[in-house]
């Protein structure tokens, strides 16, 4: 029986349940409370209580907060998605860091379709400063960030320690620095995506006869006519539309972010040793001169950032995640 349907089982036999803290607490008339049926809460205690916390967290309003992996004793991560809001892009990472380890996305207002996106840092930081806090109070913490949610991320640690959190860590997955979203780099950018796309077809092209080569060349003419076409025909989704909007506001509260010193330790975990030469594309490393204390963990080679936190490359990036998680206890209890 699911636990819902076991409470809705319980509240038919005037069985009251509530979680305190980690313990759960019950309060039932004289003999309704069978020893089978404390078995049954005794074995199910945990379950119970994550329900719920997740159920208090909503009735609070706390829509911010999304459990991918509720279990576990170790400190939770909360962590806040890329730019379009999408917190289950960490999915695939709460699944391979397993049951010991409470991971949360944090979702910023505008994607329910029921609030507007803000267009601050500070403004959607606090936000999610002040649900976690009503969430779990007394930390300690694990704070992530993906992408441009991983300035929203720094600013986030930064508003807990101000309130006297205790942050083990701020995790920053292929986190650039703040002005990498601005116009100029992001133009850079696309140009060397594009630069790549050539070289990559070239290289196709090189190994093929003539034949074959005006056969590829046709192929990919053609899908990108067929995707051109899909493309205007498709109607609108207004779950897509909102997260445009969201991305549209949190790169806007980006690019005119300024980060301010964090007294904690930032551990950045790049795609690849690419990531460690210096340049626009790069610029995670420039969190270093905001930061009290910087550690840098790679990913393989020929992985990327958009695909860091996706199969096959997520068990690496899980693994570089222990390892920090680990080394971070470990300094904190000697």
């Amino acid at each position: 029986m699911i636990v819902p349907a076991f409470l809705e089982e319980l509240r038919g036999r005037d069985i009251q349940v509530w979680a305190d803290g980690d313990q759960l607490r019950c309060n039932a008339p004289t003999g309704v409370l069978t020893p089978e049926l404390r078995d049954q809460l005794r074995q199910r205690k945990r379950d119970i209580v994550e329900f719920l916390r997740s159920a208090e967290a909503l009735a609070t309003q706390q829509r911010a907060i999304v459990p991918l992996q509720p279990r576990g004793a170790r400190d939770p991560v909360f962590a806040v998605p890329g730019h379009n809001g999408d917190v289950f892009c960490y999915r695939a990472l709460a699944q391979h860091l397993g049951d010991d380890q409470p991971f949360f996305g944090l979702q910023p207002p505008g994607v329910d379709g029921q609030s507007e996106p803000f267009r601050r840092v500070e403004d959607l930081a606090a936000y999610f400063a002040a649900q976690i806090r009503a969430y779990r109070p007394d930390g300690p913490y694990v704070i992530a960030g993906y992408c441009a949610g991983g300035t929203v991320a720094f600013e986030l640690a930064r508003q807990l320690l101000q309130h006297g959190a205790t942050l083990r860590f701020l995790a920053l997955f292929a986190g650039s620095y703040p002005p990498f979203f601005r116009a100029l780099p992001e133009f850079r950018q696309r140009l060397v995506e594009r630069v790549r796309s050539v070289r990559r077809h070239a290289r196709a092209l090189a190994s093929l006869s003539l034949r074959e080569r005006r056969l590829y060349i046709a192929q990919v003419l053609r899908q990108r006519r067929e995707g051109r076409a899909a493309s205007r025909l498709a109607t609108p989704d207004p779950v897509l539309a909102r997260r445009v909007r969201v991305q549209d506001a949190t790169r806007a509260g980006v690019r005119r972010y300024t980060p301010q010193y964090l007294a904690g330790r930032v551990s950045l975990f790049l795609p690849n040793k690419e990531w460690l030469r210096p340049g626009d594309r790069n610029a995670a490393l420039r969190w270093r001169a905001v930061a009290r204390d910087t550690v840098e963990y790679c990913g393989p080679d020929g992985c990327e950032g958009d695909v860091m936190l996706l199969e096959p490359y997520v068990p690496v990036i899980a693994e570089l995640f222990r390892r920090c998680r680990d080394h971070s206890k470990m300094e904190v209890t000697l």
